[in-house]
C-alpha cells in the first residue's frame, strides 16, 4: 500500500490543484484531500480522532482563513483557524513531513524582493496570524513552511482565485482599478502544487520563498490577464493605493526564490512569460503541462 499524504483545504484553490496533479508528480503517495465537509480543523478531537484513523505518513497543511477582510474583520476566528489548527496538526504530525503554507503578507511590503532571513513585519491580522503559524511549525526541525503570494488558478467553484475574481466582477459590469503601485510576484496554482510535491519528495525542512520571477503591479497583472478574459476588456482601470481606507495593504510583496529554486527540477515563471508560453485558455492555463 502507498503512505498516505494529507492534503488540507483540499476545496481550495491550491489544495484543487495538489490532488489533480498527484498521480503526475507525486505517483509514490496516496493523495487524501481534507475539506470542511469532512473535518472542521479547529475541531481539536475531530482532528485528533481523524489523524489516528487515516495515520497519513505526511501532511501538506493548504487550509487557512486567507480573505484579509474576513481576517481583520474576525481576528479571533482568524487566529483559530490559521494559527491554533495549525499548531495542533504540526503538533499531531512531530515524526511525519509536515508542509505548511505560509504567506509574504508576515512582510511589510516597505522594499520587495524579500529573502527567507528578511525580518518579518506583518501589517495586518492575516499575515500576523500565519508569521505565529509559521513560528509554531518551524519549532520542529523536520517540518517546513513555504511563503506564497498572488496565486492564479480555475478552482471548481470559480471562487477562489484573484483570477476568478476580477472576472466575476468585471462580467457583472463593474470596473476594476488596480493598483498601478502596489507590487506581488504572481504564480499559476499548477507550479506551486509542482513545487510542493518535489519538497515532499527531497523532505529538506526549513523556510521557503515561493513566488513568480516577475515582479509587477496590480495593473500589469490586469493587462497581462485582458488577452485570455476578454470580459476584462474596456473593464480595468489604472489606480493607486494612495488614500485606500481598507484593510492594511503591504506595497510590495516580491520574494526572492533562489533558495527554493536550488531544489527545484524545474525554472520558477514570471507571471508573463508563463502566459506567452501557454497555447490554451481555460482552466488548463494554470496547470503545469506535461511537457
Amino acid at each position: 500500500m502507498k503512505p498516505i499524504v494529507l492534503i488540507t483545504g483540499a476545496a481550495g484553490l491550491i489544495g484543487q490543484y495538489m490532488m489533480k496533479s498527484a498521480s503526475r508528480w507525486a505517483p509514490a503517495w496516496e493523495a487524501r484531500g481534507l475539506a470542511r465537509r469532512d473535518v472542521d480543523l479547529t475541531d481539536a478531537d475531530g482532528v485528533r480522532a481523524l489523524m489516528a484513523s487515516l495515520n497519513p505518513q505526511a501532511i501538506i497543511h493548504c487550509a487557512a482563513l486567507s480573505r484579509t477582510k474576513e481576517c481583520e474583520q474576525d481576528p479571533a476566528r482568524a487566529r483559530r483557524n490559521n494559527v491554533e489548527a495549525t499548531a495542533r496538526l504540526a503538533e499531531l504530525a512531530h515524526d511525519i513531513p509536515f508542509i505548511f503554507l505560509s504567506s509574504g503578507e508576515v512582510f511589510d511590503g516597505r522594499r520587495g524582493w524579500y529573502v527567507e532571513t528578511d525580518e518579518a513585519r506583518p501589517i495586518n491580522v492575516y499575515g500576523q496570524t500565519k508569521l505565529e503559524a509559521e513560528r509554531a511549525v518551524l519549532a520542529n526541525p523536520n517540518h517546513t513552511a513555504v511563503r506564497i503570494v498572488l496565486t492564479a488558478g480555475a478552482s471548481s467553484g470559480g471562487d477562489r482565485s484573484f483570477v476568478e475574481d476580477m472576472s466575476r466582477a468585471a462580467r457583472s459590469g463593474g470596473t476594476l482599478s488596480l493598483f498601478a503601485d502596489e507590487y506581488r510576484c504572481p504564480l499559476p496554482a499548477g507550479v506551486i502544487g509542482r513545487a510542493l510535491w518535489e519538497l515532499l519528495a527531497q523532505h529538506r525542512p526549513g523556510l521557503y520563498h515561493l513566488g513568480g520571477q516577475e515582479r509587477l503591479s496590480r495593473w500589469e497583472i490586469g493587462e497581462a490577464l485582458a488577452p485570455w478574459y476578454p470580459e476584462l476588456k474596456d473593464r480595468l482601470l489604472s489606480g493607486s493605493s494612495k488614500g485606500y481606507r481598507g484593510s492594511p495593504r503591504p506595497a510590495d510583496l516580491s520574494l526572492n526564490c533562489d533558495k527554493i529554486q536550488q531544489l527545484l527540477s524545474f525554472p520558477i515563471p514570471g507571471f508573463r512569460s508563463w502566459l506567452a508560453n501557454r497555447a490554451t485558455g481555460g482552466a488548463d492555463l494554470w496547470d503545469y503541462p506535461l511537457a
